[in-house]
């Protein structure tokens, strides 16, 4: 009888060895190379101690992740920001000795990050695009249809005062090369000659792989998800710009599919993908930071 009970511990402690390691072990979110986070549209790095990435970066960290958050201007080109992402990669491959990154980036982050991984794929090593504008957003085109220049003007001066507040007062804005970039006509433009990873379908996957650089996505489509969140208002109304396409506010759900597409349909909303505001998301959806150290485990499985 005993020695059964012990063979029968045995056998269960196997089996639990052989799961794998929980969200909150140890080491689950060390990956190979650093991982780099790129903020979107009149984004930063952090203001005081309020983080665009809220409570992210330290999540990944608490399992074992080596992560930067870099800060481009808060409106500008796709490539004028990816250019600006390239000098920091740099940096932070020679100030760690990597000799790659694992890029994600949300919002305009995302095409920001495509940008870096198609000019320079042999400093990257994955593209994930959370709520990423990649294939162009209906409330760009909005905008640049009934928006007048002074408001432009007044949106150079707000991306200024953001990268001042953040500690990058020289970064330059340009809101009408942003809203043109994350307009359907740019990103078309732009995707013509960066391809790698986007769908040549309307709404499926792209390629998975490319030039050794693995893509993946990941998005919300419930623009209204906190009534304490003084934002969703505003969320709800860019909403209906997309006629009723599955959206997260800013972006439909197809137009973020990149690569490997995660999930398309989180109830959250745009700001809620980055845990946004201070954490103000929906009480029953997963947490963002939890998606985040999932997805550096998943990087760390494919030895990323």
């Amino acid at each position: 009888m005993i020695k059964r009970y012990w063979t029968y511990l045995a056998a269960c402690l196997l089996a639990l060895a052989a799961l794998p390691a929980p969200s909150w072990a140890t080491g689950y979110t060390q990956t190979k190379y650093p991982i780099v986070l790129v903020h979107g549209l009149f984004g930063f790095d952090n203001i005081g101690p309020v983080d665009y990435f809220y409570g992210i970066a330290s999540g990944l960290r608490s399992g074992g992740a080596n992560v930067y958050v870099t800060s481009v201007s808060a409106a500008n080109s796709t490539e004028v920001r990816g250019e600006q992402l390239l000098l920091q990669v740099k940096q932070i491959l020679a100030a760690t000795g990597a000799s790659k990154v694992n890029l994600i980036g949300h919002s305009h982050g995302g095409p920001t990050a495509r940008y870096v991984a198609s000019v320079r794929p042999d400093l990257v090593a994955s593209v994930s695009s959370v709520g990423g504008v990649n294939k162009g957003s209906r409330v760009a085109d909005v905008l640049i249809g009934a928006v007048p220049d002074v408001t432009y003007t007044l949106a150079n001066a707000v991306s200024g005062f953001i990268s001042f507040l953040s500690g990058s007062p020289t970064l330059p804005q340009n809101a009408r090369a942003a809203a043109t970039s994350l307009s359907t006509a740019g990103t078309l433009a732009f995707n013509s000659n960066h391809p790698e990873g986007v769908p040549t379908s309307a709404c499926g996957e792209g390629a998975y792989q490319v030039h050794g650089v693995y893509y993946f996505s990941w998005s919300g489509a419930q623009p209204y998800t906190n009534v304490l969140d003084i934002s969703d208002p505003v969320l709800a109304l860019t909403a209906i710009a997309f006629n009723g396409a599955k959206n997260d506010g800013l972006v439909s759900s197809c137009s973020s599919h990149l690569g490997r597409v995660i999930r398309d349909d989180y109830a959250m909303n745009h700001l809620d993908e980055v845990n946004q505001m201070v954490g103000i998301t929906n009480l029953f959806e997963t947490s963002p930071v939890t998606i985040f150290r999932q997805q550096a485990n998943r990087l760390q499985g494919l030895g990323l």
